[in-house]
């Protein structure tokens, strides 16, 4: 859409240096010399000011560096719309994966989705479940249309996106198998005195904080170990520290060496598909059918 050589010369008049701008670009300060010795050539204009003391911009790569910022993001915002264009006309469904959102629960759900929705497809694409990633679901529609994972209202509210439950997961405690609490059948909180207990933070989620505020006042025996999110590191750190950890059943593979038990704690959460608040006509025509396939699954067990 527009010469690339524009994104060096922003990197390098934002960086002062040909040197720093490789650095940031991974490329040789000669590589980046030439680049922009083109783009003057070309252009038919100084646009640095070289000497001793380092660059800086003439008047004329001052006007261009202003409208080259605008040019890169018109194009880029061209290019997604495009895209976008193209993914609703082939009815691309776009989901989100990582170890703690996997696509199993729509993978299985897929033939009957399919038969209600003719001619549309999955793509898979890699989210990183980080804090920062869990703040950019506000952005759902743009580079990923769903993602399965856990929520509740405030969930939603605070990330600026809808959520369509698949079922209500009960809260389960993850061991080491050579804990003496593996060879239980079902975890009390009675059996966790005693025993340091990996509990997602506070304001994650309702649910867990008012599981949170039951152990405080009735088990003040086990010992709450905070964590910010769901990650494979959590996970590691219950098993090589000899802790127990609040999970879910579907996260039971994520670690060889942990067991998964059921409890007896009462406590379970929303589990299901977040999407945009105003999805893409398609993405629409997948939720629809998604709701026909849990209707369904309702019937089919009564």
């Amino acid at each position: 859409m527009y010469n690339p050589q524009l994104d060096t010369f922003i990197r390098v008049a934002e960086a002062g240096s040909f040197s720093k701008a490789a650095q940031s670009l991974f490329i040789t300060p000669t590589a980046v010399i030439k680049q922009m010795n083109l783009l003057e050539s070309r252009l038919g204009l100084t646009l640095f000011t070289r000497s001793h003391q380092g660059l800086s911009l003439t008047r004329a790569g001052e006007s261009l560096l202003h409208d080259a910022k605008h040019i890169v993001q018109y194009s880029e915002e061209s290019i997604g719309r495009a895209r976008r264009a193209e993914r609703a006309e082939k009815r691309i469904i776009r989901v989100g994966v990582s170890l703690m959102t996997p696509s199993s629960p729509l993978a299985h759900m897929w033939p009957k989705i399919k038969k209600r929705c003719p001619g549309m497809s999955m793509q898979v694409v890699s989210f990183e479940n980080t804090p920062d990633a869990a703040r950019g679901l506000a952005n759902l529609g743009q580079d990923m249309d769903v993602v399965v994972g856990v929520f509740d209202d405030a969930f939603l509210r605070e990330r600026s996106c809808a959520g369509l439950e698949f079922s209500r997961e009960p809260l389960c405690c993850a061991v080491p198998v050579d804990s003496d609490l593996a060879s239980l059948d079902k975890i009390t909180l009675s059996d966790l005195h005693d025993h340091s207990l990996l509990l997602i933070r506070r304001g994650w989620n309702v649910d867990i904080d008012a599981l949170r505020d039951e152990m405080l006042e009735l088990h003040p025996q086990i010992n709450l170990v905070d964590f910010p999110q769901y990650r494979a590191e959590v996970f590691n750190q219950c098993a090589n520290e000899d802790l127990t950890l609040a999970t879910l059943a579907l996260w039971g593979g994520v670690h060889p060496m942990l067991k998964t038990l059921p409890t007896d704690w009462e406590c379970s959460v929303s589990y299901g598909l977040l999407h945009s608040p105003e999805p893409a006509e398609h993405v629409r025509e997948f939720l629809e059918a998604i709701k026909e396939v849990l209707d369904e699954q309702l019937l089919e067990g009564k």
